[in-house]
């Protein structure tokens, strides 16, 4: 069952101010296979405690076939859709097992495998459906209108699709922006996380280029329109998780070719077992009696549940410890990963700016440095004004009363504070032009700390500086330890691919053992790197946070968010969520996977065994029926119990390791 996403109407709602894409759901419900799989799973429940008692079968059999009606038409109608294409599909091989195993008595077991069926399509519908949501949701982002500017200066708010490239736009405080171009005149700081990722608004001004559906902070400015809205950065976007969702694992191919040879062989064989005995003069309920036999014991069943105990199981265990793991393909999947690529900010980092360094110059202390820079700031919505503040608050500072607060963008805000004018900001904005020797000197620390990868932020008393702060975003605790053990795992340390400027970006990777680096990326180029990698045949897991990190994500062998902070798009495109963002549960959920696919191969080789032995018996011996639904149901059995070892709590202490 495959859906195509869609774009929606050029009539997008404007999301609230400093929020991101309004969250779509669709409804479980609302999907016409999630009704028809409730309806067949509620008939089964209903018939099966009446046949088990003992009750006629006039009062459970109609609720069999209504099950098997509600619950099997569909694929069945799918089925012989595709058979007039020339393909035979599973979907009709498994409604005809289903009906060949009423038609012997085992209706149980058939309405069994039509519910279990139904459910299946059902979550893969809610799945598609779902993605198509967050991709929907996306273009929520860019604005409805602009405001266009004639030549004139007469201002016109327009759709963003009447926007061509040579327009110039206004972009008012607190606005979203409403296509990509380039900053004329205006200063502004702007939150460009949906495309970069960068954890900080970015200063922009007269020249600078800016994104579609980036939020304008305190100034206004004046753009000119250098793409079309079909080509802006954010759709592009949307295009790529669109063509990366689209397109079919190799797994998924080859279990597709499996399928078919199946099919094909279950059809031709099922036939043949009942009309060669016959023509050789066999009775015919004896033959009959056989080719029934055979589609039982030549079933897929155990060979299904060969494969989906170990990885249910292990689905089951790792979401108790935190991550979410999409479907048992994705689980299969995180075992053949042998490179990982790392974002950055949200990822290795908690994505929260705090204030790391507080150095003072002579005559004040740390913490006076700290009191003036908060009480300066509390009035201010930056994130750097914001950490400023919750490191005074942590220290258990008090702050005194800011009055004439002033922010200008792109240079930072001032404040009388106890009678003393308190700048706070750039240091080569609120440096420009200054000799004297604390000017200097600040000019020195500014220039190490942002060496070091921190933002510096430069404090001034009256215009004479009285120190710096730096300020960066905290590496999670755990992050040098899993980057130890994915290499462990994967036999090759992870890559860093970031929307963060290279100086930050390597400081980053120096504290955790990363040396491959790529910095200063948009969605395009993380997209670039993964393909690059899957070309030269590696299996590439991605894992990141961010609508930026979502194409990647998509088009990556494996793709894995992080769930706190990630972004709607991030948590539907991957296959697998951090939900505790506990980043030591990546190499642990890889090494359960590895355990899966150990089990998997030895449940096919018990469950081929039994197939094998059965269907041999019954073509060359004389099978009874209730030995041969025995040992089919027997090996179902074997292979289910096995596979739910990993379960056990064990089995995700010995991943962790």
């Amino acid at each position: 069952m495959t859906s195509t996403l869609t774009q929606p109407s050029a009539d997008l709602a404007v999301p609230p101010r400093g929020g991101g894409a309004p969250r779509r759901r669709t409804r479980v419900l609302a999907l016409p296979e999630a009704r028809w799989a409730l309806a067949a799973t509620v008939l089964f429940l209903l018939a099966l405690p009446l046949q088990l008692t003992g009750a006629p079968a006039w009062a459970w059999g109609p609720l069999y076939a209504l099950s098997y009606a509600t619950g099997g038409w569909e694929p069945g109608w799918e089925g012989l859709k595709a058979l007039r294409e020339k393909t035979l599909d599973v979907d009709l091989l498994m409604v005809v097992a289903a009906l060949g195993a009423a038609a012997i008595g085992q209706v149980m077991d058939g309405a069994l495998l039509i519910v279990i069926f139904a459910t299946s399509g059902a979550l893969e519908a809610l799945a598609t459906a779902r993605t198509a949501d967050s991709v929907r949701g996306l273009l929520d982002l860019a604005p409805a209108t602009a405001t266009r500017v004639g030549a004139d200066g007469s201002e016109e708010n327009v759709a963003v699709e009447q926007l061509s490239v040579g327009d110039t736009i206004l972009v008012r405080p607190g606005e979203r922006i409403g296509a990509d171009g380039r900053v004329l005149d205006g200063a502004s700081d702007v939150d460009q996380a949906t495309i970069t990722g960068e954890p900080l608004p970015v200063a922009k001004e007269k020249g600078d280029e800016v994104f579609a559906g980036t939020l304008n902070g305190t100034g206004a400015l004046r753009v000119r329109v250098e793409r079309d809205t079909s080509d802006t950065v954010i759709a592009r976007i949307v295009r790529m998780v669109e063509e990366a969702s689209e397109t079919k694992a190799p797994t998924q191919l080859f279990i597709e070719k499996v399928e078919q040879r199946y099919s094909l062989g279950m059809v031709a064989a099922t036939p043949a077992v009942f009309l060669v005995p016959l023509a050789f003069g066999a009775a015919l309920t004896d033959s009959l009696l056989r080719a029934m036999t055979f589609m039982i014991v030549a079933s897929p069943c155990a060979v299904v549940l060969a494969t989906m105990p170990p990885l249910l199981s292990a689905i089951a265990n790792a979401g108790r410890h935190g991550v979410l793991v999409k479907s048992a393909v994705v689980m299969e999947r995180l075992g053949q990963v042998d490179a990982v690529a790392l974002d950055k900010t949200g990822t290795l980092t908690e994505g929260t700016p705090r204030v790391t360094d507080l150095r003072a110059l002579a005559g004040t202390s740390p913490d006076e440095l700290l009191v003036l820079a908060a009480a300066a700031e509390r009035p201010s919505e930056h994130p750097l004004g914001r950490a400023v503040v919750d490191a005074a608050h942590e220290r258990g500072l008090a702050l005194p009363v800011a009055e004439h607060f002033d922010s200008t963008p792109g240079v930072g805000v001032t404040a009388t504070v106890d009678g003393r004018v308190v700048a706070v900001g750039a240091p080569t904005r609120l440096l420009l032009g200054a000799t004297d020797a604390d000017s200097a000197r600040a000019a020195v620390l500014a220039a190490g700390l942002e060496d070091g990868g921190r933002t510096a932020v430069l404090v001034s008393v009256d215009g004479a500086p009285v120190g710096v702060l730096g300020i960066a975003d905290r590496l999670r605790p755990d992050a040098a330890a899993t980057v130890a053990s994915l290499t462990a795992l994967t036999g090759t340390a992870p890559s860093l691919l970031t929307g963060d400027n290279p100086r930050a970006a390597a400081r980053l990777a120096a504290e955790v053992g990363i040396e491959d680096v790529r910095a200063g990326l948009l969605p395009q180029h993380k997209v670039g790197a993964v393909r690059e990698w899957a070309d030269a045949g590696r299996k590439v897991m991605v894992v990141g946070d961010g609508v930026n990190d979502a194409p990647a994500l998509a088009a990556a062998h494996t793709g894995v968010a992080m769930g706190r902070a990630g972004s709607d798009l991030a948590l539907e495109t991957a296959d697998a969520v951090i939900v505790r963002d506990e980043l030591a549960a990546v190499p642990a959920v890889i090494a359960l996977s590895r355990r899966a696919r150990k089990l998997v191969v030895q449940n096919l080789v018990v469950a081929g065994v039994f197939i094998a032995g059965l269907v041999i018996w019954d073509l060359v011996g004389n099978l009874p029926l209730p030995l041969g639904v025995a040992g089919h149901e027997g090996s179902t059995v074997i292979v289910g119990l096995n596979g739910l070892r990993l379960l056990r709590e064990a089995a995700w202490q010995r991943a962790a390791r």
